[in-house]
């Protein structure tokens, strides 16, 4: 299967200033070299503690931010990705990389081309209560991305709005109602409908059922498994309720203090987690079942500043199995098998 999204030592920092001038003394490091593979038709899930940098990766990787450094490839031809990464391992590429990146890297694009290509990604936003203009009408808040985007005008734009309502579960009778006229549930549908109405390749749903109750929240995840097979879509799922990623993704990262930490198969990373953040994380997933005594793993001291993230491992301060090396080297990304990649040296050996 080929891959929508490839992206590769993406940085994203924030700066912090000080001083009478104001100058740079330091940086928020909220992405720090992420590289991860999403698969055309697939639900990859992302998973962390709030903080870790989950919405800033989907933000910086939507181009809402820019990247410090890295590659961002959208639905990229395997040779040209190839012949980019050759020529910057090269460090001599030239006008030839320039060019390259100029005409496929998502994070060096400006402009125009930029807004083109937002036209292929979208993104569905935790509270559409904030997300959803609220002195917009339902109809213009879905007929705008048209318009700015050149796609259709008048009566087809009309119409176009009025069939991807119907099928995110309302009406043209709510085409005349602002946001806050809707319980939470249907503001999470408009918002679910503007961001389909660009027939988008990529869609970023970040924690898209944490605003609702329980009963909405299956019925939104059916039908986000509805749309992803009607309009081929591939998604990104950011969440912190570990339930859910499961009985949605295919594939599941984790990420800790801007770094991933582990990425497997859902089965597999739920069934057999093996990084020591992971297998905290998981042990707090409640089991619906009074009787039967789970065994959670409870993480000492407090989460390290990602302005001063901790030397080697970031994740050496909280874990039990910590060793010297994890003090002052960083483990790789590395693949155990069947798909299963975790960074940790307790598996570099």
């Amino acid at each position: 299967m080929s891959n929508m999204l490839e992206l590769e030592d993406l940085k994203k920092y924030y700066a912090l200033t000080g001083g009478l001038l104001r100058r740079q003394v330091g940086a928020v490091k909220a992405v720090d070299g992420i590289s991860l593979s999403v698969r055309k038709g697939e639900t990859f899930g992302l998973v962390g503690e709030s903080g870790c940098g989950k919405t800033t990766l989907a933000k910086t990787t939507l181009r809402l931010l820019t990247p410090n450094s890295g590659n961002i490839f959208l639905d990229v031809p395997d040779d040209v990705k190839e012949r980019i990464r050759t020529l910057q391992k090269e460090k001599k590429g030239g006008q030839e990389l320039r060019r390259l990146r100029g005409q496929w890297d998502l994070g060096v694009f400006r402009g125009r081309r930029l807004r083109n290509v937002r036209r292929k990604m979208q993104m569905v936003y935790q509270d559409p209560t904030r997300s959803l203009n609220p002195r917009m009408l339902v109809k213009d808040i879905l007929l705008e991305p048209l318009a700015v985007q050149n796609i259709a005008r008048g009566t087809s734009a009309l119409k176009r709005v009025s069939e991807i309502l119907q099928r995110v579960g309302l009406t043209d009778r709510h085409l005349y109602r602002y946001p806050h006229e809707f319980s939470g549930g249907q503001r999470q549908r408009v918002a679910i409908a503007r961001a389909l109405i660009t027939t988008p390749k990529l869609v970023f749903l970040d924690e898209p059922t944490s605003s609702v109750d329980v009963s909405v929240r299956a019925q939104l995840l059916n039908l986000f498994q509805e749309l992803r097979k009607e309009f081929d879509l591939t998604y990104l799922y950011i969440s912190h309720d570990l339930s859910v990623v499961e009985c949605i993704a295919d594939r599941v990262a984790v990420m800790y203090l801007g770094k991933m930490v582990e990425l497997a198969p859902t089965v597999e990373l739920y069934k057999r987690p093996l990084h020591p953040y992971s297998i905290a994380l998981l042990s707090a997933i409640p089991v619906p079942d009074p009787t039967f005594k789970s065994k959670r793993v409870i993480l000492t001291g407090e989460v390290p500043s990602p302005v001063n993230p901790p030397a080697g491992c970031r994740f050496h301060p909280r874990c039990e199995n910590a060793m010297q090396v994890c003090q002052t080297q960083e483990p790789k990304l590395i693949d155990i098998g069947n798909d299963h990649l975790v960074a940790c040296h307790l598996f570099n050996k």
